[in-house]
């Protein structure tokens, strides 16, 4: 019998988590075969997961040579594609996620840092995850 999912990591659950740090993350990620791209993409994920989410992920990696009709649920066109199921709001990354820095604010564990040159100066703007703007 061919499982239609594939867990890459055992369960790994907070109680509860309710704020911040604490947050559960659950992660699908849509592959296709043994591709270097697909096995760059569940090294990268596995090592990004427990370097910023130690304890509190959960990842199925989906293939979707084994089950092509899985990618409608998440309207995948693309492939590696990263799926943040939890938490809330569902963010798509795509590609194999070898860009560490990309990968963080993509799953919104680190801001985004725009740099505006204006004149001689320049201005760091942090978007702060309320959407204002800040300026360092």
């Amino acid at each position: 019998m061919i499982s239609k999912r594939k867990s890459v990591a055992p369960k790994k659950r907070a109680a509860s988590a309710t704020s911040g740090r604490d947050k559960e993350w659950e992660l699908r990620l849509y592959v296709a075969g043994q591709t270097p791209r697909s096995l760059a993409a569940i090294a990268n994920l596995k090592r990004i997961c427990e370097e910023h989410m130690k304890d509190r992920y959960h990842i199925q990696v989906i293939d979707l040579l084994v089950n092509p009709q899985l990618s409608r649920e998440d309207q995948i066109v693309a492939i590696p594609t990263l799926v943040r199921k939890l938490p809330a709001p569902m963010r798509k990354l795509i590609g194999d996620l070898s860009d560490t820095a990309r990968t963080l604010v993509g799953l919104q564990l680190r801001p985004r840092v725009n740099v505006t040159m204006t004149k001689a100066h320049a201005y760091i703007v942090t978007e702060a995850w309320d959407g204002q703007k800040s300026s360092k």
